[in-house]
């Protein structure tokens, strides 16, 4: 069986990559407007004739173009900000819980994941879940990704070349503390008090890490990291694209590189520290354009379509 495929905003950075991730498949057929993608009455026939819908607009555009959608049977899956903790909707995370893939695959909204916060609730939900970290604790973020995850706009401006507009090396923003994954990363890792995050962007195009700073000391039961990489090690050990990394590996590393997985719909966790001692790193790597964008769409895709979550994207 054939199934078409909408993907509005497929000339996006997003967009882009799913589209190359979709149409050397021949279980899927591209509905493709070419220049008549800004025709509204095309985009409405396309939204209400696909047996699924990707959007890959900003958040005023998706929620348009969700109201444009008058067909029942059409499934969508949102890559906006728009919908990640709206009522409704399913957290398009498969591996965020037991019955996440379930819900996922009955789903006929689902919004997929930003590519920080898909790191962070990926680290810190299973320790709320195990009660290693209270619900209202204080919890930090810190994170770099690849420009690209910035969109055309600042792709071209790291790519440009011109002298006079050299990029920066680092660049921290969100300065304001008024991120827009706040809300989401807060409410799917099971926290009540809205995390303290810091992003940023660094000159390469893609790949990232994220990481959480814990005082062990601090928390309530004094959690070693044995405790914490088990609490890991049990959410995540029947899954396909999560890997909780060893601890004696993790030990070894004396650095880690946020372009490691690139390519790939993978995400590896690693929690480091000293075994004796009352601190720990949290730290998440995967392709901000992978796992944390066109990777996580379409797992999605095959979960709600009941295909294998891995077609076209296992290595």
């Amino acid at each position: 069986m054939t199934h078409t495929i909408f993907i509005d905003g497929e000339a996006g950075t997003t967009g882009l990559e799913i589209r190359e991730r979709l149409e050397a498949r021949d279980d899927l057929e591209l509905i493709l407007l070419g220049d008549r993608r800004r025709d509204v009455d095309a985009r409405r026939e396309a939204l209400n004739s696909a047996d699924a819908v990707i959007l890959c607009l900003p958040d005023e555009a998706a929620i348009a173009a969700v109201a444009m959608i008058d067909n029942p049977r059409v499934r969508v899956i949102d890559a906006s900000t728009a919908y990640r903790v709206a009522p409704g909707w399913v957290y398009g995370f498969a591996e965020m819980g037991l019955r996440q893939r379930e819900a996922i695959a009955f789903a006929t909204r689902v919004s997929n994941p930003g590519c920080y916060p898909t790191g962070f609730i990926g680290l810190m939900r299973p320790l709320v879940q195990a009660g290693l970290v209270p619900t209202d604790w204080p919890v930090t973020v810190n994170a770099v990704s690849g420009y690209s995850g910035g969109g055309k706009a600042m792709i071209a401006e790291f790519e440009s070349g011109a002298a006079e507009t050299k990029p920066d090396a680092f660049r921290a923003y969100g300065l304001s503390l008024k991120h827009k994954h706040v809300p989401e990363m807060t409410k799917h890792a099971g926290l009540e008090r809205p995390v303290l995050f810091s992003p940023a962007v660094g000159h390469y195009r893609q790949g990232m890490l994220v990481e959480v700073p814990l005082h062990l000391s601090a928390l309530p039961e004094t959690p070693s990291i044995e405790r914490l990489h088990g609490a890991l090690v049990e959410a995540y050990e029947r899954t396909r694209f999560v890997e909780v990394v060893d601890l004696d590996e993790t030990e070894a590393m004396t650095g880690i590189d946020p372009e490691g997985l690139n390519g790939s719909n993978d995400m590896r966790l690693h929690v480091f520290g000293d075994r004796d001692g009352g601190q720990a790193r949290l730290v998440a790597v995967l392709d901000n354009l992978g796992k944390g964008a066109s990777g996580a769409a379409v797992q999605n895709l095959n979960l709600m379509l009941g295909l294998d979550e891995g077609v076209g994207l296992d290595k």
